[in-house]
């Protein structure tokens, strides 16, 4: 379940497609701009005015005719969540930027058992190398993660996986004609072509990895490499101990 087919949302689903996701479900209610050209894998000349979960779905066809697409379109917000049942779900991925939709997302998820992964700010952004995957409570220099760092501690919520960036918000130079959101009706945060592609693609790659055990994997590898390191340095240190207190080392057989 991908929620959002903007800037970050197309790259990662495509990425999903062409990684073997068998079906996809696309949630998001806007239509492709010209504004689109500069960031949205969707978006070219001939998809202007489409519906982007339609242009999504042409693209996917396209790209890997087998796996199921189910698009649904409206803007995913409390007042809509109701339409969806979260635990049919593998997967997550909140792709959207609306602050109240982002919290639903991930209470919802969390209380269905599904694990979901939220993007952050990728609009005034100009580093795409600065993108990091953490825990929410992990998180510095993204306005969008410091309030839904709050918000969540308000709901109690103590965990969840995000891709931020932890390069300072830029100011754009003039948003004298500037894209809208919503349909093109609401100013946007300024955006290039590599900064969103790079964090769709990063949750795309959590996703595959959290799907096939990679990262649990990598995770217990860890634990257990920092275990062992651990127990080494205690025991340097008491055999360390041992030979300054009583003039001989204690035997390591």
């Amino acid at each position: 379940m991908v929620l959002g087919v903007g800037g970050v949302g197309s790259h990662c689903i495509e990425a999903l497609a062409r990684s073997g996701v068998g079906t996809l479900d696309l949630i998001d209610n806007d239509t492709v701009c010209v504004s689109n050209l500069n960031r949205q894998i969707i978006a070219t000349y001939e998809t202007i005015g489409m519906d982007k979960t339609d242009a999504a779905k042409e693209r996917i066809r396209q790209i890997s005719p087998g796996t199921a697409v189910n698009i649904y379109k409206t803007f995913f917000l409390p007042e809509t969540a109701d339409q969806f049942d979260f635990s049919c779900y593998d997967y997550v991925v909140d792709a959207i930027d609306t602050v109240t939709g982002k919290l639903e997302i991930i209470l919802r998820a969390q209380a269905a058992g599904v694990p979901v992964i939220s993007c952050m700010g990728a609009g005034n952004k100009l580093d795409a190398t600065a993108f990091r995957v953490a825990d929410i409570y992990e998180t510095s220099g993204c306005p969008l993660a410091r309030v839904m760092r709050r918000e969540l501690k308000k709901r109690g919520v103590k965990k969840c996986k995000v891709v931020y960036s932890t390069e300072n918000a830029l100011t754009p130079i003039d948003n004298t004609g500037a894209e809208t959101k919503g349909s093109c009706s609401r100013p946007a945060p300024g955006s290039v072509a590599f900064v969103p592609a790079v964090a769709g693609l990063i949750a795309a790659g959590e996703v595959i990895r959290d799907l096939t055990g990679h990262n649990r994997r990598m995770k217990w590898r860890r634990i257990w490499q920092n275990s062992w390191s651990r127990a080494r340095i205690s025991r340097e240190v008491l055999l360390k101990n041992s030979e300054s207190s009583f003039g001989v080392p204690l035997s390591t057989q």
